[in-house]
This record gives structure tokens, sequence and C-alpha cells, in this order.
């Protein structure tokens, strides 16, 4: 083996080696077993014929004339590591200077545009910019994302410093959201787990009020959530990611996350301070209206890749859980022009089972375990130039993916054709006993 083959290698078994250690406590044993039947719940007749997923029976199955093609619940016949070692070794290979690439040429746009955009201050313009900028804002958290996942270096100094960074300049807490986030990879598809769009039991739905389910299912309004879920987290959970002592956090996390919350407060007293120095107007426009456009990216792309399939997927309780069950709950997107911009994160379900992966390397990834994957890897719909046709699933899907049931090891989504009707939740549990 050439010098050049020998560093692939010690880089690979490097980076295998951390990632087995941030994730030793997934068992993949029991990943084969196929779920007992008594414990998969079905949803009601309601939701099967109204749900409006094509080529679905209610519960996921794909039906093909009364015969069963495909059970997305179903146990897979491959191992997590039948994935890993399709996936060439240079792909686990992380380039520090070609990230930081990516962090000066997004760096740059942004400052390009801000000052394009002062220096026009004309109202045909703003819109533009909103959008243009917005979208910017979040591919600067996307490699904030990678450093909190330790793909944008081997050097966790290196990815702590740029993560906040890049995250701070954003308002996000990076150490708080990093830990929640990690919590969601490691439960991923998990009801009673997962942290990001989990689903809600339908004892928690049922006594929502009014108000909560508009927000939650009322487009755009989720698409804006983000914010408050830092503070608040979401319904059924407890907790703040700017808190030290938040139920999300363990004793010896606490430091970590203070420091991210001082970063976050020398953030906001920096936009402070501008406001007074050039006027609220003008921060807004350069600053504000794009951060709410970049909230509007994360909520959707987030709630897109694991929402929204044109079968329904399911979520696992219990023993029917596992890390490798989970991540094939995820979805790719094909986002077109964006896929490049945003650093190709639509590649999600690669990137959910190998957080470690450098998001350079996760399309070429993704293509080499595809014949592992087999029909559990779901293909994305092609994009035009720009991804409208997301648009039509995000809308369906929070029509549709209301609740899953309270009991069961294997749920789908299911849908309340009452869902804004005027009532107080007392009410509305009694009604449904």
């Amino acid at each position: 083996m050439g010098e050049g083959g020998t560093q692939t290698q010690a880089a690979l078994t490097e980076s295998n080696s951390k990632m087995m250690e941030d994730y030793s406590d997934f068992k993949t044993v029991a990943l084969d077993q196929t779920a007992p039947d008594s414990n998969r719940m079905s949803p009601p007749n309601s939701m099967s014929n109204g749900g409006g997923y094509a080529n679905g029976n209610g519960n996921g199955a794909v039906m093909n004339g009364g015969r069963l093609d495909f059970d997305p619940s179903e146990a897979p016949p491959f191992k997590i590591a039948d994935i890993r070692a399709a996936i060439p070794p240079h792909c686990w290979v992380k380039n520090p200077w070609r990230s930081m690439s990516y962090v000066l040429r997004d760096a740059l746009v942004v400052l390009c545009f801000a000052l394009a955009a002062a220096k026009l201050d004309n109202w045909a313009v703003w819109p533009l910019y909103w959008a243009a900028q917005g979208t910017m804002f979040w591919a600067i958290f996307v490699l904030g994302h990678d450093c909190g996942h330790g793909s944008f270096s081997d050097s966790s100094v290196l990815n702590n410093v740029m993560g906040h960074i890049l995250h701070s300049s954003i308002l996000v807490p990076y150490h708080g959201w990093r830990i929640s986030h990690k919590t969601h990879h490691q439960n991923h598809g998990n009801v009673e787990k997962d942290e990001s769009w989990v689903p809600l039991p339908e004892k928690v739905y049922k006594n929502l009020d009014t108000s909560t389910k508009f927000m939650r299912f009322t487009i755009p309004l989720p698409m804006f959530a983000y914010p408050i879920y830092l503070w608040r987290r979401s319904p059924g959970k407890k907790g703040s990611h700017f808190n030290p002592y938040s139920d999300l956090f363990a004793p010896h996390e606490r430091k970590a996350v203070l420091i991210s919350t001082l970063c976050w407060t020398s953030m906001v007293l920096l936009l402070l301070y501008s406001s007074f120095l050039f006027g609220f107007l003008p921060v807004l426009k350069i600053y504000g209206i794009p951060y709410l456009i970049f909230v509007a990216w994360l909520d959707m792309v987030t709630y897109l890749h694991h929402h929204g399939y044109e079968q329904k997927l399911p979520w696992y309780r219990g023993k029917e859980w596992s890390y490798l069950r989970g991540g094939l709950t995820t979805i790719d997107r094909d986002y077109g022009i964006i896929n490049n911009i945003h650093h190709d994160i639509g590649t999600h379900v690669i990137h959910h089972l190998f957080p470690q992966i450098p998001h350079y390397h996760l399309v070429e990834a993704t293509r080499a375990a595809k014949p592992v994957l087999g029909k559990y890897y779901r293909e994305p719909k092609k994009s035009g130039a720009f991804p409208w046709h997301l648009f039509g699933y995000l809308a369906r899907s929070l029509g549709e993916d209301h609740y899953v049931s309270d009991t069961g090891e294997v749920v789908f989504y299911q849908s309340d054709p009452e869902i804004f009707t005027f009532s107080k939740p007392n009410n509305a549990k009694t009604k449904s006993n």
C-alpha cells in the first residue's frame, strides 16, 4: 500500500474508532429480528382510507394488486456493519482544510450579500436579499452542525471553536443544541426518546388546546417553531437549550452549555448595540428577516427528513426499536440548486446512520450504500432548479400526520379529522373515549 493509501487507512481506522466510541451503546445484535405481529399497531380505517398516501394500505406496507410488496416496518435483512462496509474508505476521511474552505466560501457570500443590499438599499432588492441571505444563514448552520457531529475535523478543539463562531452568529447555542441533536441521532425513530419533530402520543395530542394544535399543524406557523423549541422544547417535553441545569443535559455537560449560552448572549448584545448605532430598521433588514428565513429552512428541512413520504413510515417503542431501524425511517430529499448551497444535507439516511461522515462525501457514500439498503432506501423525487414539490409534501403531512397510538411498539401516524374543532381539551378527551 502506498503512502496515500496508508494515510487513508489510518484516518479511516481513527474515524471508525471514534464513531464506535460515540455510539458504543447501540446494540445491533437484534437488528435482524422480525417484529412480533402483536406489537404492530395499524392506524384506524379512517386513516387508511383518507390518508392520501400513494400505494399504501395505511400501515406503511406497499400493496400491488392486493399483494404485499414491501413492509417498511419489518426488520431489515442486513446489519449496520454491512452498510458501513459498502462505503468507500476515503468517505470517512475528514479534511479540515476542505471544511474551512466551505466556511470561507459561505462567509464571503454572506458578507457580499449584506454589503450589496446595504449599498443598494432598494425595496425591489430587499426581498431577493432576504431569501438569498436567509438561505446562506441556513448553510452556515449546516457547517456548525457538522462541527457538532465531529465531521468537520478530527480536532475537537477546532470543531468547538468553529461551531461556536458559526452557530452563535445565527443565534444558535452551540453546545446546547449539539447535545440535544446527538440525542436525536441516538434515538431517531423512537417515539419515547427521540428529540426532533417527535410524534405526539394520542393522549398528549388530545390534551393540547386548539391554539397549540393550530400553531403546530398550520402552515407556515410550524416553520418558525425553532426559537420556541430552543427555549421550551416540544409539547410533552421539558427543558431549555440555554439552561445548564435543564433536563436535556448531564451534570458534566453544564459548563459547556453555559459557555454556549454566554456566546449566544454576546451575539444578542452585538445586535442590540448595532441597533443603537445604525437603527432598528437597518438591523432588521440586514439580519432579522434573513434570520427568519433561515429558521423556516431549518424547520422545513428537518421536518421533511422525517415526515411526508408517499407511504407511511413506522415509529418504534421498546424492544422493537434499534439504531438501524430508527435510522431507516429517515428520508432523503432533493433540493435542486440548493443541494450544493446547503452542503448536501438532503442525503439524510446515511448522515443519520453515520453522522461522522463529512458532508462532502455523503453523496458518494449514499450511492455506495444503496445496493445494500434496497427497498429500505426511498429514492427522493428529482427536483427542478428549486424544490417547489417539497411544499406539497409539507402541506399534506401537516394535514394528516397528527399523532400516534399510545400503545404498540410499531406505530404509524394517524389523522384527526376534527383537528381544529373549538372545544376544551377535557371535552376532546371525553369525546375520544
